[in-house]
């Protein structure tokens, strides 16, 4: 059994750890998704968004180190569904939270998102964010070598997923904080109003970005 020196990979895992946290925190539809879902249902479901970007991260993580990420981001055709059915669901999410504010039934519904749901929400919100195969497709490509072991590969992928599942854990943690809570109560169907806005928004720029 070959023997890994681990500290052969510093640079790597230096590399890819401040990219994992620079990744995490940049503003996006993840972030969109589980601050509504901590806001309009409750830290739990936040919390399991946030285990379902985590995972759904390895998703990305295994087609990078299959080799597929530059076969994703090369075919019109892969992109393109990738794209409109990211898109299509970040509209779709955001029109919902958009008219929940004003529809007695879905307000009705307000804090009985199940664990599992929001898990889902969080999963498919990642997974089906175009812009992960061109990302991945940088990171095993310039940074990672075609020497780099399949095990250290694998290490840098639980640097990512752990480091996303870290900060939106906090960030749900954050919103949901008492005192906050109490304010966006008080303001609820224009928050609501805002964050589906900005879904739909997201969405469309998803849909009508073109990569170069």
């Amino acid at each position: 059994m070959e023997i890994i020196n681990l500290s052969e990979y510093l640079p790597q895992l230096i590399s890819i750890s401040v990219i994992a946290v620079l990744m995490a925190i940049s503003p996006g539809a993840d972030f969109i998704m589980i601050t509504r879902n901590s806001i309009c249902f409750s830290r739990r479901a936040g919390v399991f968004s946030s285990l379902g970007v985590s995972a759904a991260l390895w998703v990305h993580i295994a087609y990078s180190i299959a080799g597929l990420a530059v076969i994703i981001s090369k075919s019109i055709v892969l992109f393109s569904v990738l794209k409109y059915a990211g898109a299509a669901y970040l509209i779709y999410i955001g029109w919902q939270t958009f008219r929940s504010s004003n529809d007695i039934e879905l307000s009705q519904a307000k804090g009985s998102m199940s664990s599992l749901s929001a898990f889902k929400i969080g999963f498919v919100t990642n997974v089906l964010n175009p812009k992960a195969p061109i990302f991945f497709l940088s990171i095993f490509t310039q940074i990672v070598t075609p020497d780099t072991p399949i095990v250290i590969q694998i290490i840098y992928g639980a640097i990512i997923s752990a480091t996303h599942l870290i900060w939106f854990t906090i960030v749900a943690v954050f919103f949901t904080q008492p005192k906050l809570l109490q304010m966006f109560n008080d303001s609820k169907n224009t928050i609501e109003k805002f964050v589906g806005g900005a879904l739909i928004a997201f969405g469309i720029k998803v849909a009508t970005h073109t990569s170069s």
